[in-house]
């Protein structure tokens, strides 16, 4: 069960009016006006909460579960306790999100301007926005229709941010246009100085760095990510895309829809990642690259050359991930039967 402290319970719902939340032709398997009072996870729910299965490895706990609801996919309503209704869904999981999202639409938070905070007169704040304690909106920026801006916040000279956009704590934005109903985490860095400079023995001279970030719709940028202005050309992150924690995107980067960036990985500067690009924990892509549509790097991995669309790719420098695997196979038995003679 969600704390409290830090979340605030919509329920209950109907059965019946989760499956109409959960979207995608949703059914009912069992009493539909069942009262559902809250989420959990399938080994702790019990009576009035509602779970999910979306993976066959946890069918036994499934079927132990004391939860009063399920989500499932249609092979698995043979496999329910007796007395559970359910929730059957070609997408559990996306079923869920929706459903957790209604008993936990998110935290309200405070209305208009704090005492403490600092809006320039030659800012356009819309009437409905949130400016936290000590954040501060610099002259000529510009905040659309909901838009929160978290405690000790900076955002930037003519700065643009669209509806529905939260901006987390600490966070900074400056030489950046933002789309709408984007998620900015606490200590992002977006339109920071892009890292361009003439390597001499007389001194590296840095070059101006004369872009812009410009962020799509539905995009969200996790805590402690930076994203570099371009050098020229502006750094563009795409519709939908989503960047964990702790990432680097260097200058004049250009991701395309719905990329995913893990933890700890980095994109140096002029790289294309075309639609759908998936990179995994620490891993990273070289400069002046060009990474093809669907194209999928394993952790800790780094690609060093163009990829074809839909590549799975793995090691350093990445090679197919069939192969990869294949040559940790044999090194490993090679090692094995070496241990053996000696």
């Amino acid at each position: 069960m969600a704390d409290p402290r830090f979340f605030d319970n919509q329920g209950p719902f109907s059965v019946a009016d989760l499956a109409g939340i959960a979207g995608d032709d949703s059914s009912v398997v069992g009493d539909a006006d069942l009262q559902v009072t809250d989420v959990a996870p399938l080994g702790e729910a019990g009576p009035g909460q509602i779970s999910f299965l979306d993976n066959r490895k946890y069918v036994p706990a499934f079927e132990a579960s004391r939860a009063a609801a399920c989500i499932v996919a249609s092979e698995f309503v043979d496999r329910a306790p007796e007395g559970m209704t359910l929730i059957v869904s070609p997408r559990p999981y996306r079923a869920y999100a929706r459903v957790a999202k209604a008993f936990y639409p998110g935290d309200p938070g405070q209305s208009g301007v704090h005492t403490t905070a600092f809006v320039d007169d030659a800012a356009q704040v819309a009437a409905d926005a949130v400016v936290g304690p000590n954040a501060v909106v610099e002259a000529n920026a510009r905040l659309g229709s909901g838009v929160v801006v978290g405690a000790g916040a900076v955002v930037g000279r003519g700065v643009t941010v669209g509806d529905g956009t939260e901006i987390g704590p600490g966070a900074s934005l400056t030489h950046c246009d933002v789309g709408a109903r984007c998620q900015i985490h606490a200590g992002a860095r977006i339109g920071t100085r892009g890292f361009g400079f003439d390597m001499s023995p007389e001194g590296h001279l840095d070059v101006p760095q004369l872009g812009r970030v410009i962020v799509g719709n539905d995009v969200e940028i996790g805590a402690n990510s930076t994203i570099d202005r371009g050098a020229g050309p502006d750094t563009e992150i795409g519709d939908g895309c989503k960047i964990d924690n702790l990432v680097q995107i260097g200058h004049n980067v250009r991701m395309g829809r719905g990329c995913v960036v893990v933890a700890q990985a980095g994109v140096a500067g002029s790289a294309q990642l075309q639609d759908f690009v998936v990179l995994a924990a620490q891993s990273g892509v070289g400069g002046h690259l060009t990474i093809a549509p669907g194209t999928q790097l394993a952790a800790r991995s780094g690609i060093m050359r163009d990829t074809e669309p839909g590549a799975k790719l793995a090691g350093n420098p990445a090679i197919p991930a069939k192969e990869y695997f294949r040559q940790m196979a044999v090194l490993a038995k090679l090692t094995k039967d070496r241990n053996r003679q000696d």
